[in-house]
């Protein structure tokens, strides 16, 4: 299998350290029988920095923004709570625009997440970057909790018999060989 590289800068290109973002995520098992992930952002940049507002000036290398939450589901992937914290911050008003994340106690994290968050927290009352995080944070409660459910999740059916993994991502499409390996008589032959 082959791998292409992306392109690096040649010998005589010199870069200029502009912004670092970093974004972390971290899944638990709870001891009473809850899941959550903590996701957490962080953004500096390598010089002085004042936001528009003009009110104050973040030193080079302190955090613009340090923020975070916490995303608390069962074993079914239902969201049960939602906890944010918001320490460091552009403007005045940043730290209330994580009260709306309370909007996804109830919503399931898998298929349609992504849909989901944008409908039900509105870029005018929720915090940016919060939101960001949750895209990516429904990756990391998979991987945390799949392990723990991969035979469930491998012998679900639909009404027809047809497991759902099929067709779920790219190794388990209907004409690779996994699909071939697990389930013969689903595989289908990729058309030339």
């Amino acid at each position: 299998m082959t791998i292409e590289q992306t392109a690096v800068p040649a010998d005589d290109v010199t870069r200029e350290p502009l912004h670092v973002r970093r974004i972390e995520f971290n899944g638990f098992r709870r001891s009473d029988g809850l899941f959550e992930v903590e996701g957490h952002l962080t953004d500096q940049k390598s010089h002085d920095f004042t936001p528009p507002s003009g009110l104050r000036t973040v030193p080079a290398n302190d955090p613009i923004h340090d923020i975070g939450l916490r995303v608390v589901f069962d074993f079914d992937m239902i969201v049960r709570a939602v906890s944010t914290y918001i320490r460091a911050y552009p403007y005045r008003e940043c730290p209330g625009g994580g009260d709306s994340l309370q909007a996804l106690v109830g919503l399931r994290i898998g298929a349609g997440w992504s849909g989901e968050v944008r409908k039900r927290l509105p870029t005018g009352e929720t915090c940016t970057h919060l939101r960001e995080i949750l895209i990516p944070l429904a990756t990391a409660a998979i991987q945390s909790v799949n392990p723990l459910r991969s035979q469930v999740l491998l012998e679900a059916t639909d009404a027809n018999g047809k497991p759902l993994k099929i067709d779920s991502c790219y190794a388990y499409g209907v004409s690779r060989e996994v699909v071939m390996q697990r389930w013969p008589t689903f595989h289908r032959p990729e058309k030339p």
